[in-house]
């Protein structure tokens, strides 16, 4: 008599007509196909968002092809495992019985496995008289050759979208970084923006549009979501590119009319004294060459604390940041391009610090999509200094924190 294969599940576990489906697959599968166990195990991780599983269920599917003696699995042959939930649970690093089985179904349900159930539920062979195994009660691996390219494919899709993905980010980050940098660039030149302004004006309402383009940026955005603020960055980036050699060709025929020579751009390479006359030395005197490097007040917080609750200041430094003097010159930048007065940023140095004061500004422009006037918002910081009613601290917690969420969200 020839042994009957089982087809549907013990006990109360239902049969649907997907797991119906994947069992004819199955049957038809060709002979002559022999997929490496383990490389179709890593493409199944790969393809594991298509497949919507979980990597626990994963780690069950690892174990159960560990019980399968060989390394390759071919359409001829017999591709029931039949472990013990004891020694499967062993082997999936300790996992409680209720958790395996969810997962053994997940695995069944999204077709990577059979379930080929005895009489009674239990997992085992029966022999012949020669010891070869006649008929076996278990799981069935045939659906990893059956659909193998399949999952290529899934695996395929999925490490093309990630690349793609990758490149957007990529792409946004030069974006931001040039951008941030020719801004800054054009303040402290002086630069006129195409509608006549002098500096300043014209130069913040192209940083509020940039700002507000970065604040849009989702924190788990796909690849669809990103290309659109790309291009848009890129052509904004395009758009200062020619306005700053725009700028430059002026420059060039102005000289050579007057006959005055090549311009020549002051020597002084302070941009804090340049930008910021009032924190030079005596009033309107001229600062001295030598320097010491500001230091935070005693009992404040380590530069490498404000970078990185602050990190979007960086992009608008000139060398980068590895100093208190860097971070002081690149809040000059960056006070200007929020729209903060001189007035306001005197009174707030006055009353907070040099290096505070500075600190709340990047602190500023990590919100300034939030804050709609971010002069009015640090005089009223500096009331509150004044007063003792404000720290630093929970700001650059809050913020830390909140990055914090947005690597996890991400991860």
């Amino acid at each position: 008599m020839e042994p009957y294969q089982s087809t549907t599940p013990f006990g109360r576990r239902s049969l649907t007509l997907a797991h119906l489906a994947t069992q004819v697959a199955a049957s038809s599968r060709p002979p002559e196909r022999v997929v490496h166990k383990w490389q179709i195990f890593r493409t199944i991780c790969t393809a594991r968002p298509r497949l919507g599983l979980s990597e626990r269920a994963l780690s069950v599917l690892n174990a159960l092809l560990t019980f399968h003696p060989e390394t390759a699995l071919s359409g001829d042959d017999d591709l029931i495992v039949f472990p013990s939930n004891q020694q499967l649970a062993l082997r999936a690093h300790g996992m409680p019985a209720s958790t395996l089985r969810r997962h053994l179904s997940a695995l069944v349900d999204a077709g990577l496995i059979i379930r080929r159930d005895s009489p009674n539920g239990k997992r085992y062979a029966r022999k012949g008289r020669g010891g070869e195994i006649e008929l076996a009660f278990g799981f069935e691996l045939s659906p990893l050759v059956v659909r193998a390219e399949e999952f290529e494919l899934f695996a395929a899709e999925i490490e093309a979208d990630a690349r793609a993905l990758k490149l957007a980010r990529e792409r946004i980050t030069i974006c931001r970084r040039d951008i941030a940098k020719m801004i800054a660039a054009g303040v402290e030149e002086g630069v006129p923006t195409r509608r006549g302004g002098q500096g300043p004006a014209d130069w913040q309402e192209v940083h509020a549009g940039f700002r507000a383009i970065v604040e849009g940026i989702p924190r788990s955005a796909t690849c669809a979501e990103l290309e659109p603020i790309a291009e848009t960055l890129s052509q904004l980036a395009d758009d200062i590119v020619s306005l700053l050699k725009d700028h430059i060709k002026t420059q060039n025929l102005s000289a050579n009319e007057s006959h005055s020579g090549r311009h020549i751009q002051s020597s002084n390479p302070d941009p804090l004294i340049e930008l910021e006359p009032s924190l030079r030395k005596g009033g309107g005197a001229r600062a001295e060459p030598e320097q010491q490097t500001p230091r935070m007040p005693e009992g404040s917080y380590p530069l490498g604390m404000v970078l990185q609750a602050c990190p979007d200041i960086a992009d608008y430094a000139k060398t980068g940041i590895s100093n208190w003097r860097d971070f002081l010159a690149t809040a000059a930048v960056v006070r200007p391009m929020l729209g903060i007065s001189p007035s306001a940023w005197e009174e707030a140095q006055r009353v907070m610090g040099e290096v505070q004061a500075a600190v709340v500004v990047a602190c500023i422009l990590e919100r300034s999509a939030a804050i709609n006037s971010a002069g009015g918002y640090l005089r009223g910081l500096t009331v509150r200094a004044a007063a003792g009613e404000f720290s630093l601290g929970p700001i650059l917690m809050a913020q830390i924190n909140s990055k914090l969420r947005d690597q996890k969200r991400r991860a």
